[in-house]
């Protein structure tokens, strides 16, 4: 299996420095400040990242996890929310909040959040974030 990397240069102090991350295989190259990171500014920052990252894997493990119980999505979009929180001197990536919808042709309620479940604890990016809380809703469209 390949690994995957990125990089990130920092340069300056916490508030006033800035910096840039990008992604090795050249898709994405974001810059990101203080401002972007704790603030509303604009730029990217790391939770954002991790939200992407946890976004794609856990549709491509749903995906996965519908089919091979026989029922193939049209599509499964998922939007991640990552939370910052202070977290006593410094701070911490309490919660990420996965909202998924699925249209998947033939499949009940309870089938579609089995799988969705599975899915959740079950992709390579929930695991790595298995000290955070992770919640999830799974709406399946008719």
């Amino acid at each position: 299996m390949p690994v995957r990397s990125a990089n990130a240069v920092w340069e300056g102090d916490l508030k006033s420095g800035k910096g840039v991350m990008k992604l090795s295989s050249g898709a994405f190259q974001g810059a990101y400040s203080f401002s972007s990171r704790f603030e509303e500014g604009t730029g990217t920052n790391p939770e954002e990242l991790i939200a992407a990252a946890h976004a794609g894997c856990f549709s491509m493990a749903f995906s996965n996890g519908l089919a091979k119980a026989g029922f193939v999505p049209k599509k499964v979009p998922t939007t991640a929310r990552a939370k910052l929180e202070k977290v006593g001197e410094g701070f911490k990536i309490t919660t990420i909040e996965l909202s998924t919808e699925g249209q998947v042709p033939g499949i009940d309620e309870q089938k579609f959040q089995e799988v969705a479940e599975g899915a959740k604890k079950n992709c390579p990016v929930s695991q790595a974030l298995a000290g955070v809380n992770i919640i999830l809703q799974a709406k399946l469209l008719k």
